[in-house]
Order: structure tokens, then C-alpha cells, then sequence
């Protein structure tokens, strides 16, 4: 299955799915074979809030382990040693390349489906407990440098002060940059998630219409400085629901057209921004928990990304393309 790339990962699991995947399990026994009981999972993970893209890799990687080991092999007679030459053979002896992303996917899968055998009493013993789990960090992803992201705000602002005038680029960019919002995320925003008179100043609430995502809202302060942009956006353009009603390749080529008439080599991108948005909070000493609630993380997913940040912060110093350090507020005798 191919590895779909997504630089911010993506919540794959439900709240409440972290416990034991227990139903439906009915007729899994010690003697099942391989693929029933992988069919039983499968249902299993469904039921327990699982989306359709983790369950379809998960079951795949088991089925690949039934095509080395044989689909009807009884689940109890499969050993540690089964399943240590089944990844020597995925590293070694299939022809089929697997990248360190892949090989670590499916040694998660392994132990994920033992051991919902093992917690549903069908096994006594897991075989893949001494299977080492492996880490891999994806590459790190392109983001701005701060004079990259001055350079792309003054163009997408002089596209406000031409004639016509034209404030959608403007409007859009630097809504990305103050928020780090995805792409889903900002193609689903509706005229009433903007709150330019909130109490505590202008205000962007992320929503979700599944029920299931609901954890993932969030409310994000917005920049009065972006506030003009957008009210002339809204009069030039008028909306009537969502607040960019476009295709999303047409919000790509906007911000495309941006990079290019500021006269980067680089393809800005909606990832592009919320890399860089994130990093200038890094940068700006923002406290970890605070950055990973204003991107809608969770604390799992949030280590991977936390550990990219410092590494692109500590790449932009050796680069001398990092900014100033924050100054701290003298305190008030």
C-alpha cells in the first residue's frame, strides 16, 4: 500500500479507541486461522473508531504475513521466530522495495493485532512482545525562513493596492501563517467561525462536522493587523457560507502564484505555512503544549513534531536565518 505522506500528521484514531478493541470477536479462537482472525480484527477496529486508512493498513500488513506464512496457519501455533524471518524476508527477500516508514508501520501492526489476540483471551502468550518496535522520523519538511515570509506578505500585500484591488492572496496567506491551520481545516472554515469582535480580539474558531473529531476544535487569536485584509476580501468577493468557496488545487495555485511573484525557488504551500507558523512560534519561545494545542495535536503525534522543530531551529541558526531572540518585558517594580 502506498505511503500517503502528510508532513502534520493526521489523527487516525478516535477518542476512546486507545483501549482494548474486544467486539466483534465472536468465533475467534485459538484455532483460527490467520486470515479469519485478521478479518475479526479488522471489524474490531471499525467498531472501536478506527479510520478506514488504518484499518486497511493494518489488515494488509497481516495479510502479507498470511501470503509468507499461509493464510489458513492456526493463530496459536505462530511463533516469535514466524514472525522474525517474515521481516527478514520484508527487508531481504522480497523483491518488493520497503522503505524504514513502511517496515516500521508493520512491525506496529504485529504487535497491535497480537496483542488484541492476547486481550481478547484467544492467545496465552504474545509472540511479537520481542519484536523491537522501530521509530522512523519522516524528512523534515520545507518551511520559510523569516525574510522568505516578509517577502511573500508584502507581495500578497501589494496585491491589496493594485488596480483592481485584490485581497483573497493577502487575506489567505497570512491567515495560515498566524494559525497553522490545514488545509482541510481552512476549506471548511465558515463566515461565522471569524469572530472579529471577540472580547478578547479577533478570533478563529476551527469546527468539525463529524461528532467523532469534535477534540480536535479550537479556538485561535487572530492578528488585528490581518482584520482590514479580510473585511475588503469579504466586500470584494462576497462569500455567502465558507469563507474561501473554492477547489483546493485553486488555493494551491494561489499560494503558488504568491512564492513565485516574490521570486522564491520554493512552492509555498498550505504545509509550507503551517511548518512555518509552528516554527515562529518555536522560535518565539512559545511553550511546547501551547503550539501543539494551537495546531489540534495530540500529545502522542506532538512528539514527532516537537522533535522537527528543534532540529529546523537549530538547521535555521547554523543558517543564520534565524530571527532575533524574544525580549523579555522588564518587570514592574
Amino acid at each position: 500500500m502506498p505511503e500517503k505522506s502528510e508532513d502534520l500528521p493526521l489523527f487516525s484514531q478516535q477518542p476512546g479507541a486507545g483501549g482494548p478493541a474486544r467486539a466483534p470477536a465472536a468465533g475467534v479462537r485459538p484455532s483460527s486461522s490467520l486470515s479469519a482472525a485478521v478479518s475479526a480484527w479488522a471489524q474490531a477496529l471499525q467498531a472501536n473508531g478506527r479510520s478506514i486508512h488504518t484499518v486497511k493498513a493494518f489488515t494488509g500488513d497481516l495479510n502479507l504475513l498470511g501470503k509468507f506464512l499461509g493464510a489458513g496457519q492456526a493463530v496459536n501455533s505462530i511463533g516469535t521466530q514466524d514472525l522474525r524471518r517474515f521481516l527478514d524476508w520484508m527487508q531481504k527477500g522480497r523483491r518488493v522495495p520497503c522503505s524504514p516508514k513502511t517496515y516500521a508501520r508493520r512491525i506496529t501492526s504485529l504487535k497491535a493485532f497480537f496483542r488484541w489476540l492476547m486481550e481478547i483471551a484467544v492467545l496465552l502468550e504474545d509472540p511479537a512482545v520481542a519484536i523491537p518496535q522501530q521509530t522512523v522520523l519522516s524528512p523534515l519538511p520545507e518551511v520559510l525562513t523569516p525574510e522568505e515570509v516578509r517577502l511573500v506578505l508584502e507581495t500578497a500585500e501589494a496585491l491589496r493596492h493594485k488596480q483592481p484591488p485584490d485581497a483573497r492572496s493577502y487575506t489567505l496567506l497570512a491567515l495560515l501563517l498566524q494559525t497553522g491551520i490545514k488545509k482541510s481545516e481552512c476549506l471548511t472554515i465558515d463566515l461565522n467561525h471569524v469572530d472579529v469582535h471577540a472580547p478578547a480580539g479577533p478570533t478563529l474558531f476551527v469546527r468539525y462536522g463529524d461528532v467523532r473529531k469534535r477534540y480536535r476544535e479550537r479556538k485561535l487569536v487572530l492578528s488585528p493587523q490581518w482584520v482590514p485584509a479580510y473585511r475588503e476580501y469579504l466586500a470584494q468577493y462576497a462569500p455567502r457560507q465558507r469563507l474561501f468557496p473554492y477547489s483546493p488545487r485553486r488555493l494551491e495555485y494561489l499560494l503558488e502564484d504568491i512564492g513565485t511573484a516574490a521570486g522564491l525557488e520554493k512552492h509555498v504551500s498550505f504545509n509550507m505555512c503551517r511548518w512555518t507558523s509552528a516554527l515562529q512560534d518555536h522560535q518565539a519561545g512559545i511553550e511546547p503544549d501551547r503550539i501543539r494545542q494551537k495546531l489540534g495535536l495530540s500529545k502522542i503525534q506532538w512528539r514527532e513534531v516537537g522533535t522537527k522543530l528543534d532540529q529546523l531551529a537549530s538547521e535555521m541558526e547554523e543558517d543564520g536565518d534565524a530571527p532575533p531572540p524574544p525580549t523579555k518585558k522588564p518587570r514592574r517594580p
